[in-house]
């Protein structure tokens, strides 16, 4: 996987995405027994950020670290692509200097774009379109929790936003069945669901569209959600409180899944909205597991990529 971008985890195969499980599992024994693993010695790797995050920001960063690396933080205000210098020189100039990219922007196509003139791996830590990371992390718990991830049933409840879009594609790929409960206007993109039941097929997994999230959990051994209004939709607050207000993770949905289920929940949460503070809080919450293994993921994807 030396020198390949991760900008969907439709690009992989089945075989990479197990080589990054492998990878993370390994890595985070080290680190949980104070072992070095300077796998990046001497690496750097510019992270762009267009978006603000917290987790993303500090898994990579303190990412690079443990691996022995350096990482770089640079802002729109910190680099001309905020200013009108074309993305193709950005990426350039940055092969010249870096080792790797991650870039957190809004833009898929934007990321495209830097991938395509970059001569060193990108990796995309989130755009309006694809969250690749945040899905093969969530994955990786789910297999780390049940000890497998084909067979098993995800229930995604609430927007069809970029987590769910990536969300498709990473189950369709392990052969996991995803059932998706969305308000009809905010289905994910059809050309994903596209892609996933394309690939689903293939696996002996399916892929559901639904509007009642009862219907999508009945059942399923991982309940997901996400925020209603994710960044950049702060003005249309209002607007999705009304549409998405039967689409929670309460306890009344949480009875419907098999009495083992998981909740799973990207993070940040509205307690109250998307999810219940009993749920979020509860015992088959593995949300925060989820959240650390952000940085295991990361790093496996960073060493496979940027690696020697």
């Amino acid at each position: 996987m030396r020198g390949k971008d991760l900008l969907s985890v439709n690009d992989l195969s089945v075989d990479e995405v197990y080589r990054i499980f492998d990878l993370a599992r390994q890595l985070k024994a080290k680190q949980k027994k104070g072992e070095a693993h300077h796998m990046l010695k001497g690496k750097t790797l510019g992270m762009i950020f267009q978006k603000a995050s917290t987790r993303t920001r500090v898994s990579f960063e303190a990412g690079m670290w443990q691996l022995g690396g350096t990482a770089l933080f640079l802002s729109a205000n910190d680099l001309q692509i905020g200013r009108g210098e074309p993305v193709k020189d950005t990426a350039r100039v940055l092969s010249r200097y870096l080792d790797g990219i991650m870039i957190r922007t809004f833009s898929h196509a934007e990321v495209e774009e830097l991938a395509r003139y970059a001569d060193i791996p990108v990796i995309n830590g989130l755009t309006d379109y694809l969250h690749p990371c945040q899905a093969l992390t969530d994955v990786f718990t789910v297999i780390e929790r049940k000890g497998k991830a084909k067979g098993l049933k995800m229930a995604y409840v609430g927007d069809g936003n970029n987590m769910v879009n990536a969300l498709l594609h990473t189950c369709a790929k392990v052969g996991m069945d995803i059932a998706v409960a969305t308000p009809p206007a905010y289905a994910p993109s059809p050309q994903v669901v596209l892609e996933a039941k394309a690939v689903a097929a293939g696996h002996g997994s399916e892929v559901t569209l639904v509007t009642d999230p009862k219907d999508a959990a009945v059942g399923a051994d991982v309940l997901y959600t996400d925020v209603w209004a994710s960044m950049g939709k702060e003005d249309e607050q209002a607007v999705r409180q009304r549409a998405f207000a039967g689409y929670q993770i309460n306890e009344a949905l949480l009875k419907l899944a098999k009495p083992d289920a998981i909740v799973l929940h990207c993070l940040p949460a509205h307690r109250g909205e998307e999810i219940t503070e009993a749920v979020l809080e509860g015992p088959q919450s593995a949300v925060f597991d989820e959240a650390e293994n952000r940085l295991h993921v990361q790093k496996a994807i960073m060493a496979l990529l940027m690696g020697s």
